[in-house]
């Protein structure tokens, strides 16, 4: 880091601009601040993010190039296609949320950070409640076995995470995820940062730019607070 961070103040709606990311690592914008609502919901229109390790202050990102699925472009491999036409899972939405964080935590305590830690389930419950966090979740023989968490706001959907006690659960969730959105007229899924699960699930890269235009159009269209899966 060869630039001072950024620390925020205790007025939510105040972020620093996305040229003011640090390229090393990418996208970090910020630090400091809460996790309260207002906050969240500020920064996810804006195209930012909190990520951060437990016994870290909160840091707030905004990477170039950004990771993301247009669900209407979505399809799914052969193998998930056989998966779903098998109908051993069964999918619903917002059913069990909070179970949904714990279990995406869960499976962090392997080495690979705890970022989803207890601050933050508690916060984005909070959101839940308010109708702009949901789950989708994957059940097998009545079990709870994937399922994805993440932020909707106009046409946007802000993927956080997700988790698979058996293979493919987690994909067939998401595949239940782009239909529901598709069908609801979603522009975007922000997938944030860009890995091999990710883009085995149709997520690319493009320009920070490119993105941030097209969130402004989908943050403003009005937010559906109550899901349903058909």
């Amino acid at each position: 880091m060869n630039q001072p961070i950024i620390w925020l103040n205790e007025d939510p709606t105040l972020f620093p601009s996305h040229n003011s990311a640090f390229k090393e690592p990418n996208g970090l914008l910020a630090a400091g601040g809460d996790l309260s609502p207002s906050r969240l919901l500020n920064a996810y229109s804006l195209g930012i993010f909190p990520w951060y390790n437990e016994d870290d202050p909160i840091l707030w990102w905004s990477p170039d190039p950004r990771s993301v699925v247009i669900p209407q472009q979505f399809e799914p491999s052969r193998t998930l296609k056989k998966v779903i036409n098998r109908s051993e899972f069964t999918t619903t939405t917002d059913t069990c949320f909070t179970e949904v964080m714990e279990s995406c935590a869960a499976l962090r305590k392997d080495g690979l950070g705890t970022w989803i830690n207890s601050d933050m389930i508690e916060s984005y419950t909070k959101l839940h409640k308010m109708g702009f966090a949901h789950s989708v979740e994957c059940w097998q023989d009545s079990k709870l076995v994937g399922g994805l968490y993440g932020i909707a706001i106009g046409k946007a959907f802000f993927g956080e995470s997700m988790f698979s006690k058996v293979s493919n659960a987690s994909k067939v969730a998401f595949a239940s995820l782009c239909n529901h959105l598709v069908k609801a007229g979603f522009e975007i899924i922000d997938c944030q940062v860009h890995n091999p699960h990710l883009q085995s699930l149709g997520a690319s890269e493009i320009p920070r730019a490119s993105f941030l235009e097209i969130l402004k159009h989908a943050t403003a269209a009005e937010t559906i607070k109550e899901w349903t899966f058909e």
